[in-house]
Order: C-alpha cells, then sequence, then structure tokens
C-alpha cells in the first residue's frame, strides 16, 4: 500500500487517521489496541502518524504496523483467540483492510452493503464477495481506493453521524 506515494492512493495514515476518527479512538486507546497483540508503539510514534503530511512531526505508517493495528481493533471488538496473536501481513492493500474491518466489526455481506448504500454506492453481493476471494482466484477482484474511501464514508456516516 506504500504510504508514501504522491497520488491519490489512500495511506496507511490515512486509514488510521480515518479509522480513530469514525470510532472515537483517544491517542491512549491507540497504543492500548497495539498491545492487545503483543505490539509496544510508543504514544509519541502514534501520534506522528496521525499528523498530516505537511505536518513537520509527520511520519509515515509503515503497513506492517496498519495490519498490526487493525489486528488489534479485531482482537479489541472481538476477544482475544487462543493461542498466539495473529501475524500481521508486511504489506497491505485495501483488499486486506476491508476484510481485516469486517472481521473487527462482525459484519456480514449485507451489512456491509448496507454501509455501501449509505454513501450510495451501488455495489453487489457478488462484486463485494469478489474482494474477498483468494489471490490466484479467477473471481477475486481488487478493492480499489474507492470502494475502501466509500466504506470508511459509510462508518463515518453510521458511528459519527452527526458530523458524517
Amino acid at each position: 500500500m506504500d504510504s508514501t506515494s504522491q497520488d491519490n492512493s489512500m495511506s496507511t495514515n490515512d486509514v488510521l487517521r480515518r479509522l480513530r476518527y469514525i470510532f472515537n479512538i483517544p491517542d491512549s486507546e491507540m497504543v492500548s489496541i497495539f498491545s492487545l497483540v503483543d505490539s509496544v508503539v510508543e504514544p509519541a510514534v502514534v501520534a506522528s502518524w496521525l499528523k498530516k503530511e505537511d505536518d513537520p512531526a509527520f511520519a509515515s505508517c509503515p503497513d506492517v504496523l496498519l495490519a498490526t493495528f487493525l489486528n488489534g481493533l479485531i482482537v479489541s471488538r472481538r476477544g482475544k483467540k487462543e493461542g498466539p496473536p495473529p501475524v500481521p501481513e508486511t504489506k497491505v492493500n485495501n483488499n486486506i483492510i476491508l476484510r481485516k474491518l469486517k472481521i473487527a466489526l462482525n459484519y456480514k455481506s449485507e451489512d456491509m452493503l448496507g454501509i455501501y448504500a449509505l454513501t450510495n454506492t451501488n455495489i453487489s453481493a457478488h462484486e463485494l464477495s469478489a474482494f474477498f476471494r483468494k489471490k490466484g482466484n479467477k473471481h477475486r477482484r481488487e478493492c480499489k481506493d474507492q470502494f475502501l474511501r466509500r466504506f470508511l464514508q459509510g462508518l463515518t456516516i453510521k458511528y459519527r453521524p452527526q458530523t458524517g
């Protein structure tokens, strides 16, 4: 997901900032979410990831740490599973982010389609399921930035209706 790209694509920092806003997560809880999957991240580091790109204190969030955060979000919302924490992906893409959000929120396809509907995004159940297929499956489809962005906008409308 290369968080350093200068095009219009979503960076790991964008995703982290949006999730923090959607779920109204204070900085201290952001650090706690990392600790749920046995990862230690300093509060100052998290704060630097949440800054805008033009801020001198901005730092790019590595893919593996966004994956770690999403794994922690799953644990914070669904509870800890037996055994070791999940191993975070070293590279994330929109399909992985969308899948982890689906798991964290305990959403079924209908729930996700409802979130998309909040943003007037037409997507069929078949199109949505294509995002969750394994790499190499002929029916797998890449989740483009616009679909991830719309899903996050829908979550904002649902969880922060006064501002969405």
